[in-house]
């Protein structure tokens, strides 16, 4: 009688436990997006089970480095985490993403996010209302499924579109990126699953899984079959004036949005009067857009500082390897299938990638 051995099945165990969790390729502004496959090439070779693109116009277009990473691999999720619906038109998108999935071999999936509202006005595009993402979404598992598609509605007219052709595969998966009670219920209604933000605690991850099932089962689906995916920022053994650049440049980043922000500090039941420290500084003043757009990961790291001590520790991985695998497996506990390691790029990995095991 055959069987595998306890060392096989053990080796089994850690693959299986390592696949739960992906990394960024070229997390943060860059100039150069070359690296991107490199370091995707490392993520599946260290055993990984996902690599995602933080979508920036400019250097970072999901289908070309999609594309690419898809021919220098051959088993490893490419996802976007995040991307937009309507900066492309939805048969664009559509095409993009069916050949993406055509291209993997069925390994692409789409998360698209609402962004903020001076993003859309500034475009000259609808504002993402939860009916807008909903629309968007129907109307491109229909066009991906090989539908005629007429619309006219709050996400814009459309009066007559379809793919010319449909790859002969499953149409990648789609998830929302959410934050609030609302829109994480719309990804478990309407969506796929979901994509949690960087910098929630366990407690606030534990309760936004709980609001994605809620809206799956209300919509009559399985809540089991929705998928929702953490985003932890993760420092592991780096020395402190480094650990501050990865963690605190990305808070800042983030934190710095208005209106953004607050709600990222409500669900995480911290004081706001943090934001505004943080917002006071000189920096900071009158500045418009991404805060990583204009300032260093040393200036950044230095802004940090004005934030509460907590912001940064509770809302991320920090310290050894051992010690943020262990912290990383507490968001698994919370319930999230998945969970994307963000700030250290893949080559930077291995000793957290031999803990995660």
């Amino acid at each position: 009688m055959s069987g595998s051995s306890p060392v096989d099945d053990g080796a089994i165990g850690a693959a299986r436990r390592l696949a739960a969790f992906g990394a960024y390729t070229l997390p943060g502004r860059v100039a150069d997006p070359r690296p991107a496959i490199g370091q995707a090439v490392e993520a599946e070779r260290l055993g990984l089970g996902a690599v995602w693109i933080a979508e920036r116009y400019g250097t970072k277009d999901v289908g070309v480095l999609g594309g690419a990473i898809a021919q220098a691999t051959s088993a490893i999720t490419i996802g976007t985490a995040i991307s937009h619906f309507l900066f492309r038109h939805p048969l664009a998108l559509a095409s993009m993403a069916t050949t993406l999935q055509a291209l993997s071999d069925g390994r692409f999936v789409l998360g698209v996010g609402r962004s903020v509202a001076p993003t859309w006005s500034a475009a000259g595009l609808p504002q993402m209302t939860n009916q807008v993402l909903s629309d968007l979404a129907d109307i491109h598992r229909r066009l991906v499924r090989g539908e005629k598609v007429k619309y006219d509605g709050p996400a814009g007219s459309f009066p007559s579109l379809r793919l010319g052709d449909v790859p002969d595969i499953a149409p990648p998966p789609v998830l929302l990126a959410a934050i609030g009670p609302k829109t994480l219920e719309l990804a478990g209604r309407a969506f796929d699953g979901a994509i949690l933000h960087p910098f929630l605690t366990t407690r606030a991850v534990g309760e936004s899984v709980a609001k994605v099932r809620a809206g799956a089962e209300a919509a009559g689906r399985d809540p089991a079959s929705v998928k929702v995916v953490a985003t932890v920022v993760t420092a592991p053994d780096l020395p402190e004036e480094q650990e501050l650049a990865v963690v605190g440049g990305r808070a800042v980043t983030y934190y710095q949005i208005p209106l953004f922000s607050e709600l990222l500090a409500s669900v995480n039941g911290w004081n706001r009067d943090g934001l505004v420290t943080l917002r006071s500084h000189p920096m900071l003043a009158g500045l418009r857009g991404a805060a990583d757009s204009r300032f260093t990961k040393d200036q950044l790291a230095e802004v940090s500082r004005s934030l509460p001590q907590e912001w940064l520790v509770e809302g991320a991985a920090v310290g050894s390897a051992e010690q943020c695998a262990s912290r990383l497996h507490q968001y698994l506990d919370a319930g999230v299938d998945e969970i994307i390691i963000h700030g250290a790029t893949p080559d930077e990995l291995g000793p957290l990638t031999a803990a995660l095991r």
